[in-house]
């Protein structure tokens, strides 16, 4: 949601760096061309990284560049040079800052706390240049590996203020006048409906000990569906501990006070049941002014096992009361927890990449992503992997290219540490 300069969710597009390819040279003097091969490794693709900073406030950044490309790494170099790594990309997010993948709606991860670095996508792996392929057999081989090609992948940030206390309440009910009490956040204050148009956060001490209370802009009826600007800022309050609910009791804007404690709560439980669940403790505020008595009558009367402040936040009446119920409370809540990850994991098209070469001896070789993924998977003594390295080997249609290339019963082929004859 974006609302005046703020913005709180955004999709972007990232992409890791391609692996670089590998070298295919051989070492020449002056006189003896071809004297071995010296083909360096491609450099590994650079990374994309999410950096939590409590030093950025909103995802507005995000909002004129969606697109993050990390950088390539370099080809392999002759005389068996390295090619140098790609460059990474950090993106800098918001404590509390949900990853979600576009496409499946799942959540990747959860950027919670000050300097948490998580690797979202990794750089593809440099290809392996000739001079890795050389074995006792193999003296001089005329390949190299392609390096690992990475696809982009649409991801969306979506910001959740983490809070303890979250304020809630109809526009103008006085949460951002009571929130510049209590802490030293000066909130916009004014006399009409959303004035806040973005989660205002402050930091009350108390005594020794201190906690954040959230303002959430003000909800009105059909928030969960939508309306106002409630619905883009429910998802602020779903990490708070417990919630104050703020009541205009004296009726000031002409609204029933009960009849907005009933529908804020039917708001809270259409979002979300978590919501609902929250423990509460609901400021009468504006005590101060005509009708407000009649109505705290009505509403204990109404409600009397819900736990009341009773305030007047323009003067500050009834604020310490307020702090101490709400720490009171606060002492028994289990304390915020990082938003559990989905099990998830990008497809990336060149896992089951090969390219296949014939060496000097006539033998043909398998190299390329599906070969890296088999060495680490397949245990040679065993007869179950083996069993898989066959069936992977076919179901992926290496046999079949094998086969196109003029493979013939009975020739070597060979695929990483192993080496078989091949039988179409």
């Amino acid at each position: 949601m974006a609302t005046h300069g703020f913005t709180d969710k955004v999709r972007i597009t990232v992409k890791a760096g391609d692996g670089g390819d590998g070298m295919n040279s051989f070492k020449a003097f002056k006189g003896k061309p071809a004297c071995g091969p010296d083909g360096g490794d491609g450099g590994d693709g650079g990374s994309v990284y999410l950096l939590a900073d409590e030093n950025v406030h909103d995802l507005l950044a995000y909002r004129f560049t969606a697109k993050y490309e990390a950088g390539n790494g370099e080809r392999g170099g002759s005389n068996q040079c390295f090619g140098k790594r790609g460059a990474d990309v950090v993106l800098k997010v918001p404590c509390g800052t949900l990853v979600r993948d576009a496409e499946s709606g799942k959540i990747i991860c959860d950027v919670y706390e000050n300097g948490e670095k998580i690797l979202l996508l990794q750089g593809g792996k440099g290809g392996k240049g000739n001079v890795r392929f050389t074995t006792a057999r193999r003296h001089a081989p005329n390949f190299a590996q392609k390096g690992v090609r990475v696809k982009p992948h649409a991801v969306i940030l979506e910001m959740k203020v983490i809070a303890d206390v979250g304020l809630v309440g109809f526009p103008n009910v006085g949460k951002s006048t009571l929130l510049s009490k209590i802490s030293a956040a000066r909130p916009k204050i004014a006399d009409y409906h959303f004035t806040t148009l973005s989660p205002n956060l402050g930091v009350v001490q108390y005594y020794e000990h201190s906690f954040v209370v959230a303002d959430i802009p003000g909800l009105i009826e059909g928030a969960a569906q939508g309306a106002g600007l409630g619905h883009g800022f429910l998802r602020h309050i779903e990490r708070t501990r417990m919630i104050c609910h703020v009541l205009d009791i004296a009726g000031v804007e002409g609204r029933d006070p009960l009849d907005d404690y009933d529908k804020i709560n039917a708001e809270l439980a259409a979002y979300s049941q978590k919501l609902a669940a929250l423990p509460q403790i609901v400021v009468l505020n504006k005590c101060d002014c005509a009708g407000a008595e009649e109505n705290i009558a009505r509403f204990t009367a109404a409600h009397p096992d819900v736990p009341v402040c009773k305030a007047a936040a323009l003067t500050g009446e009834g604020t310490k009361a307020l702090l101490d119920a709400v720490w009171a409370l606060l002492v028994t809540l289990p304390p915020a927890e990082k938003i559990a990850s989905d099990e998830f994991a990008f497809e990336e098209e060149d896992t089951w990449q090969f390219e296949i070469f014939r060496d000097e001896e006539g033998a043909f070789v398998v190299v390329g992503g599906l070969v890296d993924l088999l060495c680490r998977n397949v245990v040679l003594n065993n007869p179950d992997s083996m069993q898989y390295f066959q069936r992977m080997l076919k179901t992926r249609g290496v046999f079949q290219s094998l086969a196109k290339m003029g493979a013939k019963e009975g020739d070597t082929v060979v695929v990483g540490d192993v080496e078989f004859e091949f039988i179409p």
